[in-house]
């Protein structure tokens, strides 16, 4: 049923697409296996959930810092060297892993992780943006949407294996295997990039070919310009910001639903059934027209999914079960199956339009500052829902960030019409 399930033209037709699509497939499995066994790692050595937390931050400010100034890069040289190079300096910091897991294990230095991390995050924040950049001289606009839905596809599947992955390895022959498997995966994007042509990026005579502070600056002003690309990031701020659900999901393992840590990785899981979902059975959304309309659909359906999980946890209450709550358990996966959904058919039309509506040479600056909306967004989202938690409990928590995200995307949708007449055959910035 070909008009049902993902669309696999972009597969067919271009077979450098294909070549890099399988690449990043098969490394990002690796990458998700190693975002989990340098945490396990990390708490092994420490026994700190905040050692932990600080893992995270010292992944996400080179990613805002570099997200930012890899974008000007991008815009300025090659896209695939750029994408070779950034994607060399990662492959090399997960050899750097993987010796010390071997060598040293247990009794690592927690700072030699928090930096290699912090290198590494760096790398693919210049990364990204640079793949963000290829993909749309490698196919034709009306296939973007298509590519999108595969990556995301792709990405999900790799969200789902990647984490388990890891954790056997780490459990069954130790940390420095683990990291082993990720670089021998991860060879696969470094394949994958050598066979592309170059793709230098197409300046246009209104604009230098500069890089530096004043580069990243032009395109933030050129954002402000552009009403619609400006919008996608919007709201998925207002979404990721009010309703991102996942920081409190280790208390509902504890105090809600029961089960602990296998319940929690469960409801982790979950919205990764739903993008997974969303994209297998995603054979219409090349034919959509009115894409900022479906953004709006799919982020209010968000919110209110995240209601939903929230009215869960409401009916049950803070009752610190000493089994799983099954009924409870079911009701609140399937919640959160529906808003990752959602949440995948958004990132598709949000990621299309701004490589569709955007000039070539601003993609690269453009796509620097959807990674930082995209790996901000959730972070702001755990201090906001996780500071609310403590003033009116989780449940509620939940409930009001999931009502909030809807009036506020609304409220911006309403200001600004123009997103909701965005229309895919005569792409408007």
């Amino acid at each position: 049923m070909p008009s049902l399930f993902v669309d696999t033209t972009p597969l067919r037709v271009s077979p450098a697409y294909r070549r890099l699509w399988w690449g990043l497939t098969v490394s990002n499995l690796g990458t998700q296996l190693t975002v989990v066994v340098v945490g396990l790692q990390v708490y092994e050595i420490t026994r700190s959930t905040f050692s932990v937390g600080v893992l995270g931050l010292c992944a996400l400010v080179p990613l805002v810092v570099f997200g930012l100034y890899g974008g000007a890069i991008v815009d300025h040289y090659d896209r695939r060297t750029v994408a070779l190079v950034s994607s060399t300096v990662s492959w090399v910091v997960t050899l750097g892993l993987a010796v010390q897991g071997f060598l040293l294990g247990s009794d690592a230095p927690v700072a030699l992780l928090f930096a290699l991390v912090a290198v590494q995050s760096a790398a693919n924040a210049v990364n990204s943006p640079a793949r963000g950049a290829i993909v749309p001289r490698l196919l034709e606009p009306q296939l973007m949407p298509a590519a999108n839905a595969l990556q995301t596809a792709a990405f999900s599947a790799a969200l789902m294996i990647g984490p388990l992955l890891g954790a056997a390895i780490a459990g069954a022959v130790g940390f420095g295997w683990a990291y082993a498997t990720d670089a021998v995966l991860f060879t696969s994007a470094l394949t994958a990039l050598l066979s592309l042509p170059p793709v230098p990026p197409e300046h246009s005579d209104t604009r230098r070919r500069r890089v530096g502070l004043a580069s990243v600056v032009d395109g933030l002003r050129y954002l402000g310009t552009q009403r619609n690309v400006r919008m996608t990031f919007a709201v998925d701020l207002v979404a990721m910001v009010c309703a991102m659900p996942r920081v409190v999901f280790p208390a509902v393992g504890l105090l809600y639903l029961g089960g602990g840590e296998t319940t929690t990785g469960a409801l982790t899981a979950a919205l990764a059934v739903g993008s997974a979902l969303a994209t297998l059975f995603s054979g219409g959304l090349a034919r959509v027209r009115w894409q900022g309309r479906v953004i709006t659909g799919a982020i209010t359906a968000w919110g209110l999914a995240v209601v939903g999980f929230g009215l869960v946890l409401v009916a049950v209450g803070r009752s610190e079960p000493s089994s799983v709550l099954w009924w409870a358990l079911a009701a609140a996966f399937l919640m959160l199956v529906v808003a990752g959904g959602a949440d995948a058919i958004s990132a598709v039309f949000r990621q299309t339009i701004l490589q569709t509506a955007t000039p070539d040479d601003m993609r690269g600056r453009l796509q620097g500052v959807f990674i930082v909306v995209v790996a901000g967004g959730p972070r702001l989202g755990d201090l906001v829902v996780g500071g609310l938690s403590s003033r009116v409990g989780e449940a509620w928590a939940v409930v009001i960030g999931g009502l909030l995200c809807v009036v506020l995307l609304w409220v911006l949708v309403r200001a600004q019409r123009s997103f909701w007449r965005y229309d895919a055959h005569h792409p408007e910035p």
